[in-house]
């Protein structure tokens, strides 16, 4: 694998991510920021975080696929949550997991979450980038 996740002595361990992702491969892959729209650019879950940060996991793992990857090759994801406050962390956290289970694999959380005032499109709660590094150079 290309990526190797760490949590350094000196640094506090948080359970949903680790401080340091390593890459050893040799195809980087940059995801564009990816909202809750569906394949004909339809905003899907209004108004539901939890719904639209399943959509945007799914989207990045279309485009993860196209490059040869998946969300194993990430070494980071950025989040951006507009008017984010911790109580979302719930919502947030059950859309990754719905996410995870609909590709099969282990849920990947963000390494940065950021609060924004606001998206691209009213409607948009969330947008999701990734930055994956693969084995294969092809």
């Amino acid at each position: 694998m290309a990526i190797t996740l760490l949590n350094p002595a000196g640094l506090p361990e948080i359970d949903v991510y680790r401080q340091v992702a390593v890459a050893s491969g040799t195809k980087l892959v940059f995801v564009a920021g990816q909202v809750a729209w569906d394949a004909e650019g339809r905003t899907v879950g209004a108004g539901d975080l939890a719904a639209q940060v399943e959509q945007c996991y799914l989207n990045v793992g279309t485009a993860l696929a196209a490059a040869g990857g998946s969300f194993d090759d990430v070494a980071k994801l950025n989040v951006h949550v507009v008017d984010w406050t911790p109580d979302k962390m719930p919502r947030l956290l059950e859309g990754i997991s719905r996410a995870a289970a609909k590709l099969g694999v282990t849920p990947v959380p963000p390494a940065t979450l950021l609060g924004v005032a606001a998206l691209d499109v009213p409607d948009h709660l969330v947008e999701i980038e990734a930055t994956a590094v693969l084995d294969r150079a092809d």
